[in-house]
């Protein structure tokens, strides 16, 4: 297993729950090799550099796809399955996770909708989950037991699919809630929200936004927002900028150590399409000049056409909060002491209110892992057999 360093959250990370900021250490954008500014004739064409980002993993069989059904998982299993068959190689497998109890999180009519659409129902493999995949249950033990706290705090959901690519490669949607649509809302028309306001002064209400972070010191909650807000304010709208920006955000930079860790230590070579630095300088030079535009119009751009238009559907985007907050999170939070936190950040007595309640807020899952960690007994080290 490797003893590399492994980045990790803060301890304002763990605390708010949310991993702001840009990565010192990354690369500066454009990546070298890779030229965004030099114009769509010297790039190829976003569908032709997503499909050299597959080939590697594709050469490595089995190749494994993490695929939920939702858009991003979908456009890669796509392109494998197409670049495998051109090139006579073995089909990539979908690996998918089914949980009980959790209907927000249910995908099963899009996922079979396009496995049969590829082909690749003979392929397909289907994990069953009810409170195995819980915040703190045993397969996030396991995980948490050998790396400690990772982010995202979700990422023992990959640990099993990476047991199942031993010796191969692992293909993910990774990236593309950031590379394919950032978090910026568009905003209403003007006019809607001075419609809006009107109707607030009419009724004589004061429009107060809820704290987002209640359970932080009111001082570490207010610098939490202010950041958070700073960076949704530096997300650029211009496409070629938004682009090098996330590749440059430290979310990012542990989303994919994380996974890398695990994979290394399985023999997995991990391949995230959607981040990769042939793609982002296709797309960019490509739809780089559009601002803000839609995840609608960016995945029909990069279809081209090539796919089958289920593919790249709009869907609803499944919630997955209900798979990682089960009963061995609430029993752990009913019995929670108040360690294992930074009390520097966090008002305990504030969080114990937060957790005394069901469901939890997600952005508190970090401290749940932590917290959990700290009052988890040492193991007591084997003594050696006899001779």
């Amino acid at each position: 297993m490797t003893d590399v360093p492994q980045p990790r959250p803060t301890a304002r990370d763990v605390a708010c729950g949310i991993v702001l900021g840009l990565d010192p250490a990354a690369p500066p954008w454009p990546r070298p090799g890779a030229s965004p500014t030099a114009g769509p004739d010297a790039q190829p064409a976003p569908l032709v550099a997503l499909e050299r980002a597959v080939l590697p993993a594709l050469c490595r069989p089995p190749c494994l796809v993490s695929f939920s059904g939702g858009v991003d998982s979908s456009l890669v299993l796509a392109i494998a399955a197409r670049v495998a068959r051109r090139e006579g190689l073995p089909d990539p497998v979908p690996v998918t996770w089914r949980f009980t109890d959790a209907p927000r999180a249910e995908e099963s009519p899009w996922q079979h909708r396009v496995i049969d659409e590829l082909g690749l129902g003979r392929q397909w493999q289907i994990l069953q989950a009810g409170e195995d995949l819980d915040l703190v249950g045993p397969v996030a033990a396991r995980l948490l037991d050998r790396y400690g706290p990772l982010h995202p705090p979700n990422r023992h959901l990959h640990l099993p699919i990476v047991e199942l690519a031993q010796g191969g490669a692992l293909l993910t949607g990774v990236g593309g809630d950031q590379i394919l649509a950032g978090w910026r809302r568009r905003p209403g028309s003007m006019r809607a929200r001075l419609g809006r306001l009107r109707s607030r002064l009419r009724a004589g209400v004061r429009h107060r936004e809820p704290d987002p972070f209640p359970w932080l010191h009111p001082q570490a909650a207010r610098e939490v927002r202010r950041a958070f807000l700073a960076e949704q304010r530096a997300e650029p709208h211009r496409l070629a900028e938004r682009i090098g920006w996330h590749l440059r955000r430290r979310d990012l930079t542990l989303t994919r150590a994380s996974l890398a860790a695990i994979a290394t230590d399985h023999d997995v070579l991990t391949v995230t399409p959607l981040l990769d630095d042939g793609f982002a300088a296709a797309l960019a030079a490509h739809q780089g000049h559009l601002r803000s535009p839609s995840r609608r119009e960016l995945l029909a751009s990069i279809a081209d056409a090539e796919l089958p238009p289920l593919v790249v559907a709009p869907r609803r985007k499944a919630t997955f909060d209900e798979v990682f907050f089960r009963a061995a999170t609430r029993e752990f939070l009913r019995s929670w002491h108040g360690t294992g936190v930074d009390e520097s950040l966090v008002d305990v007595a504030a969080l114990r209110r937060e957790w005394s309640g069901w469901p939890v807020n997600p952005r508190t899952a970090a401290l749940v892992q932590h917290a959990w960690l700290a009052a988890r007994p040492v193991p007591t080290p084997r003594p050696p057999s006899a001779p």
